[in-house]
């Protein structure tokens, strides 16, 4: 139930575990510096036509390694060293990569993070407007790790297009449920780039996206420059093989899938609050995307880590998380449960209420974890086969 992973199809299995695996392709398709690219340049081709599709825009780059490389990418196209960036800060959920620790800092940028409405599990408009008027950055960042809800892009897009800056979503942890049309547009309401991992809600092998819906072809030239030479040399063909199976899986099932992640996450947030637990963001819902917060004790008092710890041992994989208020990453209060997986391999919301059972029966009521863990498993042995896509043996849709 850890929110940044996910599980491949078998098709995509076998993509990954191919021939490419140990093969190298620098460039693009018809512009290789090896040559023995010509069968692995008609896989590239036939995915950045299908991404383009999933994604309605006109740019796709599928070379990325992971989303992180896909940031550092972007950050390199968009921004120069030494130029102030706006992004989500750390401690409100935003990404490592955003941070001065991460990708941030290798780049050399000056970073001002938003003012955060807690209540509402995002930035806070106005004075998030202000801070973009007043830094005038050259890129204003969005997108989070802890991401429950659809961030205000339009309104506060508008203000950085105003003073001159880009604007970049990092829909890493969302990308599937925009591609699905359950959470929100960012390439229609005003980013410039989007970036994305193809491993989370997005349901393929580990890798990255790096999409815009520009039609410049210079803007175009400069993203693929920034993958390569930029932060990529050769980019695991096998996963890039792995991720046009997963696009074209997405196409024929990934709006269902989207859709009932979401439901699964929303079921999953009332049963846990039903059972007694704290769920953040109970006056929106929630959640709107497949993502649960629950908070476990006092600010940055490492319940959270306790909490993930029990949960281990009675046989359910979670993550500590910090939560709005916790300044100690390693001793959080809280917990960040996702539920792609659950929903890939067959879960119904009916299924998120008994989920919520075994929660409290660790949690809560502090029943004996080998008990649990041994009716976790009778339980998920009922769920073994990965749905939302094509039947083992079927052959990729295009090359039959």
């Amino acid at each position: 139930m850890i929110a940044s992973e996910n599980i491949i199809s078998p098709l995509v299995a076998e993509a990954v575990n191919s021939d490419l695996h140990g093969r190298y392709a620098e460039g693009l398709p018809g512009k290789r510096y090896y040559q023995g690219c010509g069968d692995f340049d008609t896989i590239e081709s036939l995915a950045i036509e299908s991404a383009k599709r999933v994604f309605n825009c006109n740019f796709t780059n599928i070379q990325s390694t992971s989303g992180t490389v896909s940031n550092m990418a972007a950050l390199k196209a968009l921004a120069k060293p030494g130029e102030t960036i706006t992004a989500v800060s750390t401690a409100d959920g935003g990404h490592i990569s955003h941070a001065r620790m991460g990708a941030v800092g290798v780049r050399g940028l000056s970073l001002v993070t938003y003012p955060w409405d807690i209540d509402r599990m995002e930035p806070d408009i106005d004075a998030s407007l202000k801070i973009i008027r007043e830094t005038k950055p050259s890129l204003a960042l969005f997108g989070q790790s802890v991401f429950l809800f659809p961030t205000p892009l339009k309104e506060l897009s508008d203000a950085a297009h105003e003073v001159g800056a880009k604007v970049m979503y990092d829909g890493a942890h969302v990308l599937g449920l925009i591609a699905g049309g359950q959470f929100q547009d960012p390439l229609r309401e005003g980013a410039d780039v989007m970036t994305g991992s193809s491993h989370k809600t997005f349901p393929g092998p580990q890798g990255g996206f790096v999409l815009s819906d520009s039609s410049d072809e210079k803007f175009h030239r400069k993203l693929n420059n920034s993958i390569f030479p930029g932060t990529c040399s050769s980019y695991h063909l096998h996963h890039v093989a792995g991720k046009a199976v997963a696009l074209a899986e997405f196409e024929e099932f990934g709006l269902n899938y989207a859709k009932d992640i979401v439901s699964n996450a929303k079921s999953l947030a009332s049963a846990l609050a039903s059972e007694g637990f704290d769920v953040l963001a109970e006056d929106r819902g929630y959640t709107a995307s497949h993502q649960v917060l629950t908070r476990h004790g006092d600010i940055d008092s490492g319940a959270g880590r306790r909490a993930a710890e029990t949960l281990e041992i009675s046989g359910i994989i979670t993550n500590m998380n910090m939560l709005p208020g916790d300044t100690r990453a390693m001793n959080p209060s809280g917990l960040r449960l996702g539920v792609p997986e659950l929903t890939r391999v067959g879960m119904t919301t009916d299924d998120m209420k008994d989920v919520a059972r075994f929660f409290s029966r660790a949690l809560i009521k502090e029943e004996d974890p080998a008990k649990i863990k041994s009716d976790v498993k009778e339980f998920k042995s009922n769920y073994q086969t990965v749905k939302y896509c094509f039947e083992p043996g079927s052959a990729y849709p295009g090359l039959e």
